[in-house]
């Protein structure tokens, strides 16, 4: 018989973590970085030791405790003798995989703990993404999805504790097995960046990251990939044949977003296998409908053709289809849409796979932003991107001095540079994210309308704060600022959609808080729906 277990994604939205197992074989399912686990105890300056190596994320439940499943250079000695009497202790044998749905980290991003030689399957063009955004993101020990720095337990003779030291050990590459490229295929510029550390870097140094991207045919398992529809490019959905049948995860996905027939392809696809179990997100059930991209686009068009000043929009970090609706829209309104470092970063990326995409370099509504960094020496990406497009770069000098030609892509994380520019009283901060979900991210957004208020911006689209008798709140958004946030995930009606028509036998919700939603729903309808526990097995 085939069993799932499930260590993360369950009650939780992100952070999943699903073991198939069928026979001696296994396989998991995304292994996600667990965003509301991680922020009950974290926070950005308390985070695991990484000097610890394993021991922090296992013993705070982050983890699951499998002996066998993670890098040997991040188990001290005597590690596993801790975690025995843990119920959900484990000797894994055998892992075919990981079957990667897209780059997001809560899907992707603790994969950084596992064995270099556990082969991750994706799409190429996700493969490539969670390439650029380690290349430009932080170094830190859990986000190291393609490449690794192995640490070296090393001790000074003086020094009583276990150290982990990484300083003088070359990096390792992950094996990513691509489902829809094939390595012959890809042009020049594409294997270089694959196969470098990052754009132009020296010989010396491209040898310290050599990631093999290749086909790899290893897997004992008949596997189908799904392109879908989501909030990031390159996602997709899995299939795996059992020995019970088919076993369908979706990953995130959504039926509103421009590329909606590849969602709508895969249900039919995935339909025609007879399915005996589906996995299915649920992270909006609760929602009725959802906004078109293109009510984005005209929705925000209007407010920003209103507008004499500076634009700021603030939008999702690697939100490709977002970014080009703004795109657009300073077209259409005759203004320059000012993207940072990091986000032409993604864009020369995605355009070695995706040759639609916008060349920076090429587009005259395109500029870069170069934001005020602290240090002699900028990062070697930042320097590489800004020497490439050194005509299109933009200081704060130039923003300041000409505010109404420009629409700045910033994120509250971004704010701290207003006053470099100094927007004009009206200049408009217009909000196309989501609502917040945590106490963290409330807080954020409180100190959010104290910077907009300090600098007389106007909020479009911004949630607004509304006590409740409690003491909690309510955060909405009035409705003639609606409709400027096109979310990553199908809504409770499109959800239900996709489940009656895929029809399997067994319907497993995950990455949902509301997963009861689906007993009530489909209650006569011929679906089975098996609600899981965390660390629980359910057999298919």
């Amino acid at each position: 018989m085939t069993k799932l277990t499930f260590y993360g994604g369950i009650n939780e939205i992100g952070g999943n973590k699903v073991l198939l197992e069928d026979g001696d074989r296994g396989l998991f399912l995304d292994f996600g970085f667990p965003y509301k686990r991680h922020k009950q105890f974290y926070e950005e300056y308390l985070n695991p030791r990484s000097g610890a190596g394993l021991l922090d994320p296992l013993t705070m439940g982050l983890l699951p405790p499998l002996a066998g499943l993670y890098r040997d250079d991040l188990v001290a000695p005597s590690l596993w003798e801790q975690f025995r009497d843990n119920p959900l202790y484990r000797e894994l044998k055998r892992v075919d995989g990981v079957l990667l749905t897209h780059a997001h980290l809560d899907h992707s991003g603790y994969i950084s703990f596992l064995r270099a030689d556990i082969p991750i399957y994706s799409t190429g063009v996700t493969a490539f993404i969670a390439k650029a955004m380690q290349d430009s993101g932080k170094s830190g020990f859990e986000q190291q999805v393609c490449y690794y720095s192995p640490t070296v337990r090393d001790c000074p003779a003086d020094w009583k504790q276990t150290a982990f030291l990484s300083e003088n050990a070359a990096k390792q590459q992950r094996q990513f097995c691509i489902s829809d490229v094939s390595p012959g295929a890809l042009s020049a510029d594409a294997a270089r960046f694959w196969e470098s550390g990052f754009w132009g870097k020296t010989s010396k140094q491209k040898e310290l990251i050599s990631c093999q991207l290749a086909v790899h045919s290893g897997c004992s398992f008949n596997l189908r990939c799904f392109p879908v529809d989501h909030s990031i490019p390159g996602a997709c959905a899995w299939g795996i044949e059992t020995s019970s049948g088919w076993v369908i995860y979706t990953g995130d996905l959504r039926l509103h977003g421009k590329r909606s027939e590849l969602t709508v392809r895969f249900v039919e696809e995935a339909s025609k296998l007879h399915p005996r179990a589906l996995i299915l997100e649920g992270t909006n059930v609760r929602r009725q409908s959802n906004v078109t991209e293109h009510e984005v686009y005209e929705n925000a068009l209007k407010a920003i053709a209103k507008s004499e000043g500076l634009v700021i929009a603030d939008f999702s970090p690697r939100d490709v289809d977002r970014m080009l609706t703004f795109l657009q829209i300073a077209r259409d309104a005759g203004r320059k849409l000012a993207i940072l470092p990091k986000d032409a970063y993604l864009l020369k990326t995605m355009r070695l796979l995706e040759r639609e995409t916008p060349d920076i370099a090429q587009d005259d509504n395109l500029v870069i932003y170069q934001d005020t960094i602290a240090g002699r020496y900028p990062a070697f990406w930042i320097r590489n991107i800004c020497k490439e497009y050194d005509s299109k770069i933009v200081l704060a000098k130039d923003i300041s001095s000409a505010q109404d030609k420009f629409i700045l892509c910033f994120s509250f994380l971004d704010i701290n540079e207003l006053p470099s520019i100094r927007p004009r009283p009206g200049s408009l901060y217009l909000f196309s994210s989501s609502e917040p979900h945590d106490e963290e991210q409330e807080i954020d957004f409180r100190r959010l309308r104290n910077w907009l208020e300090h600098f007389g911006l106007k909020s479009f689209g911004l949630p607004v704060e509304i006590k409740k008798e409690n003491g909690k709140s309510d955060w909405d958004i009035s409705d003639e600022e609606r409709g400027l946030h096109a979310s990553g995930h199908a809504c409770g009606p499109d959800l239900l959609k996709i489940a009656r028509e895929i029809k399997p036998e067994m319907l497993i919700p995950i990455h949902s808080e509301n997963s009861y939603f689906y007993v009530e729903k489909l209650n006569g309808s011929g679906i089975e729906v098996r609600l899981p526990e965390a660390g629980g097995v359910v057999g298919v």
